[in-house]
């Protein structure tokens, strides 16, 4: 029991000393029963009033690999990932050394100190934190799995001294999580108290990263984006899903099954309203949402970028027949397989031109779970009005990983927007009906559900050129005049998707920042760094494609405008040069793609160069 002395840092070194604003990282093997222990620990914290940013960074595999765990607790609200580590929980020998590197000087090392570890494993500038878990929980325990789990609970405990965590909220936190299996309760309690115990005799509690109770959470509330995305989609009158599981974008379809038996049930006949189908491939399950669209329904799809591939044709047959179809792009780093668990923006360009020939496609970026619910909703709304496919760009990040935002709000008295579609009255008294007739001028011809009428209305879907009755024709002039109304079309939306929103610099300035989706938050801090460093810029976020005219505005009003994004190519840069046709000089690449989140460090320090380039240019 003296291992925890032996390791003690030497005495000159001086710990962090941070309240409620430091970043704890645990670093665990897959497989090992930690994830609950280290969402537990997160809950703790956000418990107390303080809020947190938790993500997982896990594998692709099922067990054996490493898998680290973040949690940012910040009393001022910082939801994006900062950079660096100040309290590693290093839990896994195969990492420990890019663990120990990733510690910030005068930062924790807390680790399993039942083997003793050579000087040269260690940093000379941080503080050293051993605990002997495995001869603790050999000790007390005799089943080799009950050791394993029992091992992520001590050391909640001991984490709960070395902080000031309250001990009370994490046992308050047990009763809610084994409600109902209450055996469990008093086996996690007495596993945080051995652990918390030890801490308090034999280490030095509190360390200088503390917590200390807050009010800063407010009525906000802790939700992923899959989970608020699928809610959208049921409030927005989705009643058919067809997928196929893939990473990182499965747990949106499993959370729509979840709300549909919900919600979704007549609780007079126990009825369900609503069919989900686990299709044998992406191809088979985007086939099946366009086929329920064109019979009315609200219908979508759940993806990531390998689905988005295989889909292809089927988007360009919507696009080009007029079928209303939601697709929920959960992105993650490519190509190809790439790395299935980790985060990228890189799906833009393939999203807005998606199929062959002259596509373009309407695609809406969520920054966090409030407005994924929002545009979950929006988009159905969108398809049908468009009567084309719409795209809610996700990713891993803002999809898998619990986020504080505002409370989701619903106006009981909306009502859905189905757009242009004729009624059998209006046939019966002979309305002209051309499927693909421009009527007045918005580019949006008129539609009508099977079955309508029973003489009237109806009309062949093809994916072929045709006139604008819908018959088949390769007259170039048909031809041009479809894709020509297809266009007016797009700009129709242009006036329809969600505007960008600006924040202007407290002073005047010619410098920009674009950027867009999960990196809003990251960019949001960035942005105090940079003014700290009298480099003050305007932002603009941007929601959704294409580009409202605030956004050539924007552009025209700077000199020089960063564009910040998670892939390599800076593939909306292109998407803004391409269709706004600006000076590619003009907009200036920032560009993140490892598969970790960007972080606020990153941002500005890669914008902060960027400036100081361009004004040491002659």
């Amino acid at each position: 029991m003296s291992q925890a002395l032996i390791d003690a840092s030497p005495d000159s070194v001086r710990g962090l000393q941070r309240v409620n604003d430091f970043v704890v990282k645990f670093a665990n093997v897959n497989g090992s029963g930690s994830a609950s222990a280290n969402t537990l620990f997160g809950n703790a914290i956000l418990r107390m009033g303080v809020p947190v940013a938790p993500r997982n960074i896990f594998p692709s595999n099922i067990q054996g690999l490493p898998t680290w765990y973040e949690v940012r607790v910040s009393e001022a609200g910082h939801l994006g990932a900062r950079g660096g580590v100040d309290l590693m929980v290093a839990m896994n020998p195969q990492t420990w050394d890019q663990d120990v590197k990733s510690i910030e000087p005068g930062g924790y090392l807390f680790y399993d100190s039942t083997k003793p570890l050579p000087d040269s494993k260690f940093r000379p500038d941080i503080v050293r934190l051993g605990m002997p878990l495995t001869e603790l929980t050999n000790r007390a325990y005799s089943d080799s799995r009950q050791r394993q789990l029992f091992k992520n609970i001590v050391y909640v405990g001991a984490l709960s001294a070395l902080l000031d965590i309250d001990p009370q909220v994490i046992v308050s936190l047990f009763s809610e999580q084994f409600r109902g299996k209450d055996a469990l309760i008093a086996p996690n309690v007495a596993a945080l108290h051995m652990g918390r115990d030890y801490a308090l005799a034999h280490l030095p509690c509190p360390i200088g990263l503390t917590v200390h109770r807050a009010d800063a959470v407010g009525d906000r509330i802790s939700i992923d984006g899959n989970a608020a995305a699928a809610l959208g989609a049921v409030y927005g009158g989705a009643t058919v899903a067809a997928w196929y599981p893939i990473t990182p974008s499965s747990s949106l379809a499993e959370a729509f099954i979840r709300y549909c038996h919900r919600f979704r049930v007549d609780k007079a006949t126990g009825q369900h309203r609503f069919a989900i189908v686990q299709a044998e491939d992406e191809l088979a399950s985007i086939g099946m949402v366009i086929g329920a669209a064109w019979n009315g329904a609200r219908a979508f799809t759940a993806t990531s970028g390998p689905g988005i591939s295989l889909m292809q044709e089927f988007f360009g047959l919507a696009y080009f027949a007029e079928i209303p179809a939601v697709i929920f792009d959960v992105q993650r780093a490519g190509p190809s397989t790439g790395m299935p668990t980790r985060t990228q923006q890189c799906d833009i360009l393939a999203c807005a031109y998606a199929s062959h020939g002259d596509t373009k496609h309407v695609l809406l970026f969520p920054e966090d779970p409030a407005e994924c619910f929002e545009m979950g909703a929006q988009a159905f709304d969108l398809a049908d009005r468009l009567q084309t496919p719409v795209f809610v760009m996700l990713d891993l990040d803002i999809g898998m990983n619990e986020r504080l935002c505002r409370p989701f709000v619903w106006d009981d008295a909306r009502r859905m927007d189905r757009g242009k579609v004729m009624t059998a009255a209006e046939l019966e008294a002979g309305k002209d009906f051309g499927r693909y007739l421009d009527v007045d001028g918005d580019g949006i011809p008129y539609r009508t559900y099977p079955g309508t009428h029973p003489t009237r209305g109806a009309y062949f879907t093809r994916g072929t050129s045709k006139d604008r009755y819908a018959r088949y024709t390769e007259e170039g002039d048909a031809y041009a005049d479809n894709m020509e109304r297809l266009l007016r079309k797009h700009a129709t939306a242009r006036t329809l998707v969600p505007h960008p929103v600006a924040h202007p610099a407290a002073v005047p300035t010619r410098r920009g920042v674009i950027y867009y989706g999960s990196t809003s938050p990251a960019m949001t801090e960035a942005d105090a760094l940079l003014a700290e460093q009298d480099l003050p810029v305007d932002l603009l976020r941007v929601r959704g494609f294409p580009f409202h005219d605030d956004v050539a505005h924007f552009i025209a009003q700077h000199d020089q405008v960063f564009v910040v994004e998670q892939n390599r190519d800076g593939q909306l840069r292109t998407l803004l040069i391409t269709e706004l046709e600006i000076d590619p000089a003009k907009l200036v690449r920032i560009t993140h793609f490892d598969g970790t989140p960007i972080t606020a460090r990153f941002i500005a320090g890669a914008i902060a160069k960027a400036a100081t380039a361009r004004t040491a240019t002659p």
